[in-house]
């Protein structure tokens, strides 16, 4: 009976992958909390994640069948290409920067906690197949 490795781990490895990318953000936002006119960029990790399993994220959509409708386009709000979005800031600055610099912190912390955790849960799925094909 063959087992299937990479369905298996495929979820944490997109996991793994989109928490890198969502570190390369962060770190530029911060990189950029002095440029005038820069607008601070996240992932929506839950929705990224789901598109790469070809799934939905499980939340409620709302269907419009005009775009007049209330809420139509608020579904694109923030939206940019690569499935980014644009940070919506709490006070902006006077020159059009919406970094703010002690959030951009608190999502990398919280980032960089979350890929470790990763990490250190398919450490022990392979330490448990190693384990199970050695039968030590």
């Amino acid at each position: 009976m063959p087992f299937d490795l990479d369905g298996n781990l495929a979820l944490h490895a997109a996991a793994l992958k989109l928490r890198a990318q969502r570190t390369e953000l962060i770190a530029n936002n911060l990189a950029n909390a002095d440029t005038p006119g820069f607008r601070a960029r996240d992932i929506d990790f839950r929705s990224a994640l789901a598109a790469v399993q070809g799934g939905s994220d499980g939340g409620v959509r709302l269907e419009t069948t005009s775009a007049r409708h209330m809420g139509a386009a608020d579904a694109t709000a923030g939206a940019a290409p690569g499935g980014l979005r644009y940070r919506v800031p709490l006070a902006p600055s006077l020159d059009g920067n919406t970094v703010d610099v002690q959030l951009e912190q608190a999502a990398f912390a919280e980032n960089a906690v979350r890929y470790q955790a990763t990490l250190t849960f398919l450490n022990q799925r392979f330490r448990g197949l190693l384990t199970a094909i050695t039968g030590q």
